[in-house]
C-alpha cells in the first residue's frame, strides 16, 4: 500500500498483492489448525488413565490374570451372578447358569447348563474374557485347556462371602465397591436382628434346604446368619455345613422353629413321625416362597434381604411361639453312614437349591 502526496487517503493494493496476502493468510490457517487439533488430541490422550491389568487369586489358590477389566463375563453361579449385577456390572454378562434369576436382566440372557452339564461349546462361543465358576464345577479344566481365564470361587461361610464381594470387584476394576456393599450388607442384618422378638433369642432352629433331609448346619452361611439373628441351631457344625441327616435326628430334637421352602415345608406333616413336632403342630414354623427362599440360600449380595425375611417370619409367629423354649435333648447321632454335602450349589439334582 501507498500513501500520495498531499492526500490524507490510503491507496488500495493492487490485485496481483491481494492474492499473494490471501494466498498466505490460507496457508498460515491450513498449518496451524491441524497442528491446534493434533495438540488437543495429545493432550487428551494424556489426561487419560493407563489401563491397567487386573490380577485376583481365586478359591484354588490359583492367580488369574487379565490385562484390563473384563468386559465379557459368564457366570455359571447364582450368586457370583448376583454379585456382578449388584457391583453394577451386569451389563458385561454374557451367558449365565440355568439357575440364575436375579436380576430379571439375567433372565434373557443364554443359558449354559449347571455345574455338571455345562455347554462348553456355546459358551466358548461367546468369547469371555473371564468366566466365574464354582470350584467344583467339572468344566473348569476343559474351559483352560481350551485357553479360557476360569475364576474359581466357592463360599461356603460369611467370611467367605466377604472374600468373594471384595474378589468380583477387585476383578472388575472396583475392589472397594465390593466393600462397600458388604458393609451395607451387614448394617441391614444388624438392623434384622434388632426386630427379631426378645421371647425368640437363642430359641432352636432346623432349616431344610433340600428334601431326604440336608440341613443347613451351625458350620454353613445360613447357620451363621441364623445365629446373628439370635437363633440356635440344631444340627451341629461338627456335622458339617450341609449335612444329610436321619430323619429321626429331627424328630428327637423337636426344634421350636422350623424354616424350609413353601413346598417342603408344606409336605413334611406327610413324614413319619414329622407330623408330632412342636413347631409344626404349632404354626411355629416359617416356609420362604422362591423369591425370600433365594435370597437366604445363595451366598451373595442379598444375604441381608434374607436375614429380613427371617426377622419378619419370626416377628408373625403365633403367640404358642413365645412360651418358653423346650430343653436341648441329648446328642442325637446322624443317619449312619450319613453324608455331609457341600453347599445347595453343589448338590447337582433337584430337589437340591442352587446357589
Amino acid at each position: 500500500m501507498t500513501q500520495e502526496a498531499g492526500c490524507g487517503c490510503v491507496a488500495v493494493p493492487s490485485a496481483p498483492v491481494r492474492r499473494g496476502l490471501l494466498v498466505s493468510l490460507r496457508v498460515g490457517l491450513l498449518v496451524r489448525v491441524p497442528l491446534a487439533a493434533a495438540a488437543l488430541v495429545g493432550a487428551a490422550v494424556q489426561a487419560q488413565p493407563a489401563v491397567e491389568a487386573v490380577r485376583v487369586v481365586d478359591d484354588r489358590g490359583r492367580s488369574v490374570v487379565l490385562p484390563a477389566p473384563p468386559a465379557r463375563i459368564v457366570s455359571l453361579l447364582p450368586s457370583l451372578t448376583e454379585t456382578v449385577c449388584a457391583l453394577g456390572a451386569c451389563a458385561r454378562l454374557v451367558g449365565v447358569d440355568r439357575h440364575s434369576s436375579w436380576p430379571a436382566a439375567v433372565t434373557v440372557l443364554p443359558r449354559l447348563g449347571g455345574l455338571e452339564d455345562t455347554q462348553v461349546e456355546r459358551l466358548v462361543a461367546l468369547r469371555p474374557d473371564v468366566v466365574l465358576a464354582e470350584g467344583s464345577s467339572r468344566a473348569i479344566e476343559r474351559l483352560e485347556s481350551l485357553g479360557l481365564r476360569v475364576v474359581a470361587l466357592s463360599p461356603r461361610s460369611l467370611e467367605d462371602g466377604e472374600r468373594t464381594l471384595r474378589l468380583v470387584g477387585a476383578l472388575l476394576g472396583d475392589e472397594a465397591a465390593g466393600a462397600r456393599l458388604w458393609a451395607q450388607q451387614q448394617s441391614r442384618i444388624e438392623r434384622a436382628a434388632a426386630r427379631v422378638p426378645a421371647a425368640l433369642q437363642g430359641r432352636r432352629v432346623y432349616f431344610e434346604v433340600a428334601a431326604a433331609p440336608f440341613a443347613a448346619g451351625e458350620a454353613s452361611f445360613v447357620g451363621q446368619l441364623l445365629a446373628r439373628l439370635g437363633l440356635r441351631n440344631i444340627v451341629p457344625a461338627a456335622l458339617g455345613p450341609f449335612p444329610h441327616l436321619n430323619p429321626e435326628f429331627v424328630v428327637r430334637a423337636d426344634p421350636d422353629v422350623v424354616m424350609a421352602s413353601a413346598r417342603a415345608l408344606a409336605e413334611m406333616p406327610a413324614r413319619p413321625g414329622w407330623r408330632g413336632l412342636r413347631a409344626l403342630a404349632g404354626g411355629q414354623a416359617c416356609g420362604f416362597a422362591s423369591g425370600p427362599w433365594d435370597t437366604l440360600v445363595r451366598p451373595g449380595p442379598r444375604l441381608a434381604e434374607g436375614a429380613e425375611a427371617v426377622a419378619d417370619c419370626l416377628a408373625s409367629l403365633p403367640p404358642a411361639a413365645l412360651a418358653a423354649p423346650a430343653a436341648a435333648p441329648a446328642a442325637v447321632p446322624a443317619r449312619p453312614g450319613s453324608t455331609t454335602l457341600p453347599p445347595p450349589a453343589s448338590i447337582a439334582q433337584p430337589p437340591a437349591v442352587p446357589r
